[in-house]
């Protein structure tokens, strides 16, 4: 039996999405920025997949930028809409790495940044973002949803606290986007990144949302594509799929986010009695699809059990688990995140994520609650 229960990591490709890509490699290769028939197939299919995505947040269509993925948008919304100037950042203390380290760099080069402090739940207090804001305040940017720990944050109060002092927000909403309805007006935003491949799209693709009127500086230079924000020839056939499975995942997001609610806490439910898993985030505000525990025991040898071990005896079950973002399942190093959140540096290493999908079956949730239970029932306590 084989359980992929990792689909914050990555989701397979929707077959919808490979279709049109594939009808994209033959029937739209051409260069977008051509002027002739070539390119103006080619241009329409990218015009296409842009109203599809837009469509997704709420946004007019203008407002998408295609990058290479959620990373890139992250960064470029970073990079791309503080000022030359140096002056003040807020991002939270539960980032991905793909803000918290551009956030990083740009302390290198005279920015001071404020991490906000979260709960043990991992949410930022609406009143501590206020009391973090200054005169010199430029950009906040904290992240919609966890991927480690599920959390959902106030994104609409905190965006709102931002706008009355004249700040910029962005919000992360990779693994948001497709399991949380998203409307850029009604949350505020001024940017917001997506992943395709975080939605049952391609990989190597995403987007930006930046709200219109707002200016932005290029991270590259070149052929002045995606209106001059992002220069690079467009990649036609990601760019397709992504838009496909963009259309996908907004008509089915009412039945779908429900149905994962009830796997989620279905889950949740039937290890709720196993003494060793301690959960993680925020129960109420979460994530539909997403559960996560500590591991807390020892093994027959004495030693902590860690959350890659656990993910090791899963996967020999044909389970597929994470033992954090995927970013960093692979180094030894404590989760930064569950650190922020106030666990000591031996749970850090203990976490386990377990993110369901479309294809997802009660009959998976039963059998994976059982099989993560005998690995963890005969431990012994710390």
């Amino acid at each position: 039996m084989q359980i992929y229960l990792d689909h914050s990591a990555t989701t397979p490709t929707r077959s919808e999405a490979v279709e049109a890509m594939l009808n994209s490699l033959t029937q739209a290769w051409g260069n977008p920025s051509s002027l002739h028939h070539w390119g103006e197939t080619a241009a329409t299919a990218v015009e296409t997949a842009r109203l599809q995505v837009a469509d997704l947040i709420n946004a007019p269509a203008e407002s998408i930028i295609f990058t290479s993925g959620g990373t890139e948008a992250n960064n470029l919304a970073l990079m791309g809409a503080l000022p030359q100037k140096p002056g003040h950042l807020i991002i939270s203390g539960v980032e991905h790495a793909a803000i918290s380290e551009p956030a990083g760099r740009l302390q290198e080069q005279g920015w001071q940044v404020t991490r906000l402090s979260v709960t043990p739940q991992g949410r930022v207090s609406p009143e501590d973002f206020k009391a973090a804001l200054r005169p010199d305040t430029a950009l906040a940017s904290v992240i919609y949803g966890q991927s480690e720990v599920g959390t959902v944050q106030p994104i609409a109060e905190l965006a709102a606290i931002a706008r009355g002092h004249g700040v910029l927000f962005h919000t992360d909403a990779v693994q948001v986007a497709g399991r949380l309805p998203l409307d850029v007006e009604a949350l505020g935003v001024d940017l917001l990144s997506l992943s395709s491949h975080k939605l049952y799209g391609p990989k190597g693709v995403g987007a930006l949302y930046v709200r219109p009127g707002l200016s932005l500086q290029p991270l590259l230079a070149g052929g002045g594509q995606e209106r001059g924000r992002r220069s690079g020839t467009e990649a036609v056939p990601n760019i397709v799929g992504f838009g496909v499975a963009a259309a996908l995942a907004s008509s089915e997001l009412d039945s779908e986010s429900p149905r994962l609610e009830q796997l989620r806490d279905r889950l949740f439910e039937h290890l709720a009695g196993v003494w060793s898993l301690q959960v993680t985030g925020d129960r109420q505000n979460r994530l539909p699809h997403h559960v996560s525990f500590l591991v807390d025991a020892e093994d027959s040898r004495g030693k902590p059990i860690t959350g890659k071990a656990l993910v090791r005896q899963l996967n020999l079950a044909g389970i597929a688990i994470s033992s954090g973002s995927a970013c960093h399942s692979g180094k030894l190093a404590p989760s930064p995140v569950l650190l922020a959140m106030g666990y000591p540096e031996r749970l850090a290493q203990a976490g386990i994520r377990l993110t369901l999908g479309r294809d997802t079956t009660e009959a998976d949730i039963d059998w994976t609650a059982g099989v993560l239970k005998q690995c963890v029932m005969g431990q012994r306590p710390l």
